[in-house]
This record gives structure tokens, C-alpha cells and sequence, in this order.
């Protein structure tokens, strides 16, 4: 179980997602706003939007609020000039995190990540200490439940894809991020339900954690940067085998 589609697993399997729906959709929002600001209102041509947007969708969050965001971000409205940061640090067991984070007011997100890493046995490093770690890569996920091993790969290779994983209970797909669109198409025409689809940022290495009680630290330093507001997205490489990954979502 590693650091980044398994923590959504998690995260599903401990019914969060819905109890989170309105903090999700507030994130989601902030990110159409800053993307439709920097790169213009037309998804077409505007990826960072599209994505966005894509994952609004994923969330189910109604149209008219997608709209209102991206109108928001377009129009220059007050409140919409949020400033993009990568924090890093490390969790416990020497686990390597990556938090970004879009935020109105640096001064005050700064301090309230690094008491987040300190409160969860971690400690927030210098810029630069573990991104070099991670590789921006298209992941999209896929529940074993819905397609044959074989025939997914072959579908997602001959779509662009660079590797496929078997995770337990869901394939992990990757790419480079030029043919994630291609290949998230490609997966979609054939009527495949996608878990979860994005860019992100995938470990190189993962270090495993055989333990409940190491496993549960890192999943509640993971959900406390998740639960911070101006947080976008929390990557780490920690490596979570699937029975004991199943205790800590009990």
C-alpha cells in the first residue's frame, strides 16, 4: 500500500470521503479559481483547469458551483489570489512527505504545517530535502473488481502508459504527464469505472511499514494534513501491506 492511491484507499474505507464532501469541494473549488486566474476560463485549453475540473467532477461537486469557481477565477474577484507552496518534511519511520498547499496568507499556513509534522512525530525540512524523491507523474486507479489484469494492461499500455501494479484491490497506472489525458480517454471509452484519476507526485522509493502502530501514525499525520484547509494534496512513500493497511481503516 503506498503513499499515494492507497491513501485514498484508506481514506474511502474509513467513510470519509463523504463525511469530507464540503471541505473536499471548498479545496477543489480554490484549485479551479487559481487555475481558471493564471491560465484563462477555457478548459480546452488550459490543462491545469481541465484537471481541475475533472476532479470537481469526480467528487460530484454540482456544475453550477464548478462554474461559479471558474467564473471567480476569471473575473479577478476578491479572495481569489491564493499563493501556491510545497512544503516538505519528514513523518515517522523516516517517511518522506510532500504537502502542497494553496494559501491566502503564508505567515499563517507556514507555522500550522510545521505544528502538524511536529504533533505527528515528523519535523518540516528546508525546501528541496525530499521533493528530489518524487516524480510528477498522470496516476489513474482502477478497482481489480472491474477488469481483468491482462486485458487492462493491455488497454493501458498500447494507451501510454508506463507501468501497471497490482495493489490488492486496485491496479495503480502510471505515466509521464504528456499522455495522461490520452491515456485516461482511452480507459474511459471502453466504459472502465476509474477510482480516481490525477497528476501527482509518485515516489521513486517506498519504505515499508509492517506494523499497525508505525502504520497508524503516518495514516493520521496524513489525515491531519488532509483535514488542514489551505491543504491541496499530502504525497508521501510510505508502503502499507494490504492486512495490516485493512486493520488501520477498521
Amino acid at each position: 500500500m503506498s503513499g499515494h492511491s492507497h491513501w485514498a484507499t484508506i481514506k474511502h474505507k474509513k467513510g470519509a470521503a463523504d463525511a469530507k464532501r464540503g471541505k473536499i469541494w471548498s479545496k477543489i473549488a480554490r484549485m479551479i479559481i487559481v487555475a481558471a486566474k493564471n491560465g484563462g476560463g477555457d478548459p480546452d485549453s488550459n490543462l491545469t483547469l481541465r484537471y481541475a475540473i475533472d476532479k470537481a467532477k469526480g467528487a460530484n461537486m454540482p456544475k453550477d458551483t464548478i462554474e461559479k469557481a471558474v467564473k471567480k477565477g476569471t473575473g479577478g474577484a476578491e479572495g481569489a489570489s491564493f499563493e501556491s507552496i510545497q512544503y516538505e518534511g519528514y513523518g515517522p519511520n523516516g517517511v518522506a512527505i510532500l504537502v502542497e498547499v494553496l494559501t491566502d496568507n503564508r505567515n499563517r499556513t507556514g507555522p500550522e504545517i510545521k505544528r502538524i509534522f511536529e504533533k505527528g512525530g515528523g519535523s518540516m525540512g528546508t525546501p528541496g530535502c525530499v521533493s528530489w524523491m518524487f516524480s510528477k507523474r498522470g496516476m489513474i486507479v482502477v478497482a481489480t473488481s472491474a477488469i481483468g489484469e491482462d486485458e487492462l494492461m493491455e488497454l493501458a499500455l498500447g494507451a501510454g502508459a508506463e507501468d501497471m501494479q497490482n495493489a490488492g484491490e486496485v491496479y495503480e497506472i502510471t505515466c509521464d504527464p504528456t499522455a495522461y489525458e490520452g491515456l485516461k480517454k482511452a480507459i474511459e471509452a471502453k466504459n472502465i469505472p476509474i477510482q480516481s484519476a490525477e497528476i501527482s507526485m509518485v515516489p521513486q522509493n517506498t519504505i515499508p511499514l509492517s506494523e499497525v502502530d508505525a502504520a497508524r501514525k503516518i495514516v493520521k499525520l496524513m489525515d491531519a494534513f488532509d483535514e488542514h484547509d489551505d491543504v491541496q494534496n499530502a504525497h508521501a512513500n510510505f508502503d502499507i501491506p494490504e492486512e495490516i493497511a485493512a486493520q488501520v481503516a477498521s
